[in-house]
């Protein structure tokens, strides 16, 4: 039996083991941003919903942008760019353009190494479609006694909606400094969307912007499950981020709605008039949110970290570890040759 040393230790006791393995509170901001900013799209979306579908004058302000048509009860306007815009509606609609838009994620996910930011990109465009295919059997347009106006709801537009997503989930798979090249043609494409479906009188105008604000909202969502922190930037101020979401457009839009009554319906410009200003309001509309994205993403990667690599780089042991560790085992080194003395005496 090893007798015990008289001597007390004097190695220091180490620090305890951390078994507390969360992330930081600085890897964890860049999510709480992005459902904070969910959040606002769907606030901005509902108010969208609440002010141009309940409302008279939102009702009057779709029929002054879009009146009716005179034949077939739509709001298909008066222009030769009606046989165009249904071709563009058609060839976005086509399933097959679609799924190969659709694999080009996953196989940017895949490139990028953002495989899972591929998926859950997929799942975006998915999801758009059909949250707002439920919404317009949800959400009822009421009889206000609007001159020209349908009890018929359209509200949101699900083919703005798909364009809107497919945009935000090529930004998903994208590494940050390549997101601003494609935001700008992807923009476009969006708008151009858009545009069609109000030339061809599939949309109203507030169709257009419950499109783009779904997806906003379902791309925040999805993106804060799996937002990293960048290490080559900053986060984004908060007066950045509060001015973004200022951008949203629901509360200025249901200001705006304020004027509409003192234009009454038979003054309406109409036509090629009324669809310039709902083509140029609904672009300015996308591009402020498609603004808004890329500043909630400026500080945030989608790269998940590969398992077994290691620390993480520029994280490893602290200063001084090595030191302490090598300082203890030359403390030990007196208290081994005391109880071997002690022990040897004691014999």
């Amino acid at each position: 039996m090893h007798p015990v040393s008289p001597y007390p230790s004097t190695t220091p006791p180490g620090p305890p083991a951390r078994s507390d393995r969360r992330p930081a509170p600085a890897a964890r901001e860049p999510a709480r941003r992005l459902r904070r900013a969910a959040l606002g799209y769907l606030l901005a979306f509902v108010l969208t919903a609440v002010g141009f579908v309940g409302t008279g004058a939102g009702q009057l302000l779709d029929g002054t942008l879009l009146p009716r048509a005179e034949r077939g009860g739509g709001y298909e306007q008066p222009t030769e760019l009606v046989e165009p815009a249904r071709a563009v509606l058609a060839w976005f609609g086509d399933p097959a353009v679609l799924g190969l838009l659709l694999v080009a994620v996953l196989l940017l996910g895949l490139l990028g190494r953002r495989p899972w930011a591929g998926v859950v990109g997929v799942g975006l465009v998915g999801a758009s479609v059909v949250v707002a295919g439920v919404a317009k059997q949800v959400i009822l347009r009421p009889e206000l006694g609007v001159a020209d106006s349908t009890t018929h709801n359209s509200f949101p537009s699900g083919h703005v909606a798909a364009a809107m997503a497919l945009l935000l989930a090529v930004l998903l798979v994208l590494p940050a400094p390549a997101r601003g090249w494609c935001a700008a043609p992807g923009a476009v494409g969006v708008c151009t969307v858009a545009a069609c479906t109000m030339i061809a009188g599939w949309h109203r105008f507030s169709d257009v912007l419950g499109g783009v604000l779904l997806a906003a909202a379902l791309f925040c969502l999805a993106a804060a499950v799996l937002a990293r922190p960048r290490r080559d930037t900053g986060a984004a101020s908060a007066a950045v981020e509060v001015g973004s979401f200022g951008l949203l457009g629901g509360v200025p839009l249901l200001a705006l709605l304020a004027g509409v009554p003192a234009y009454p319906a038979d003054t309406a410009t109409g036509g090629a008039g009324g669809l310039f200003v709902a083509i140029v309001a609904g672009s300015g509309f996308v591009a402020l949110v498609v603004a808004t994205v890329l500043v909630l993403l400026r500080p945030v990667d989608f790269v998940r970290p590969s398992p077994g690599r290691g620390p993480t780089p520029g994280r490893g042991p602290g200063p001084g570890a090595e030191s302490d560790s090598s300082a203890a085992g030359v403390r030990s080194v007196p208290r081994i040759m005391i109880d071997k003395a002690t022990s040897t005496g004691m014999q």
